[in-house]
């Protein structure tokens, strides 16, 4: 970090435009909407911003029934109506019920924090909209306290998205838009470098190349991302696997070693299997 600005860390390999993104919503205060693949770091970048700027971190992790409410806060009535069967004097201030959800601990948080908001678009389409006013002014209001709630330090807000589903317009204007690309080979290697810096250069470039021509593979429904890479090198090295097998151009061995670990879906490993069985057939034509 230099002047509050983020460059990336020592365990995150942030691309120029990426850094370039994340600092000009800062700048812009508002929040950035980070749109990619699955297994870009999408996730990562808000706890990286967080470890970078050293400011701390809250997560909002949205599920499929996740509403916006739930990151204001909730009013558990049943706690409270157990407690009023029961005799419990806390009964008598709402506010003993009040269960503050990430936003408002956002919000009071002493020093600007980084809000990350993960995987927006799991939610309702009407998820976003409902957040606007909150986004838009940072305060909310509590009606069972009436009290007003306001952010003490506009937040760094980070918001991630598998691009499974299109975001109201209305949230889309208010947010800095970045696309993370699936990384190149050569910033691969650099994340690759960062989890293992004692690999061997041969080892990690017969890997690479494996690894990209898995992923160029017509009818993936789910490309192998950097987790798989990671976790199919770390087997690599346990099994001490040398770099001349991942190289061959025998098409006996144009299956990768432990394919198992990169792609995580039966129709893939499926697809796979046939396409190297017919390779190895249209070979043995020759």
């Amino acid at each position: 970090m230099a002047d509050g600005r983020f460059q990336g860390t020592s365990s995150y390999v942030a691309t120029d435009d990426l850094t370039m993104a994340v600092n000009a919503a800062v700048t812009l205060e508002r929040p950035i909407l980070v749109k990619g693949e699955p297994g870009t770091g999408k996730t990562q970048l808000a706890m990286e911003v967080a470890s970078s700027l050293g400011k701390p971190l809250f997560e909002w992790h949205i599920k499929s029934t996740t509403k916006a409410q739930q990151g204001l806060y909730e009013y558990d009535a049943v706690a409270r109506l157990r407690d009023s069967q029961l005799g419990d004097d806390r009964v008598h201030d709402i506010a003993n019920y009040i269960v503050r959800g990430k936003i408002w601990e956002a919000f009071e948080s002493e020093e600007q924090p980084v809000l990350l908001i993960d995987e927006v678009d799991k939610a309702d389409i009407e998820f976003p909209n409902d957040l606007l006013r909150e986004l838009d002014r940072m305060e909310f209001y509590v009606y069972e306290t009436q009290k007003l709630v306001t952010a003490r330090h506009r937040p760094i807000i980070v918001i991630t998205s598998n691009n499974e589903k299109e975001l109201p317009d209305a949230f889309l204007r208010r947010c800095f838009f970045h696309y993370i690309k699936f990384h190149d080979q050569d910033t691969m290697t650099r994340i690759v470098d960062v989890h293992f810096p004692e690999l061997k250069k041969d080892l990690l470039s017969a890997a690479l190349n494996a690894f990209y021509q898995v992923r160029e593979v017509p009818g993936l429904k789910k490309k192998p991302s950097t987790s798989e890479l990671l976790d199919w090198i770390k087997l690599l090295l346990a099994e001490d696997i040398p770099a001349e097998v991942l190289r061959s151009d025998d098409s006996r061995k144009a299956i990768p070693p432990l394919y198992g670990a990169l792609l995580k879906n039966e129709q893939d490993v499926h697809l796979f299997e046939q396409l190297v069985f017919l390779d190895r057939r249209a070979g043995s034509s020759r």
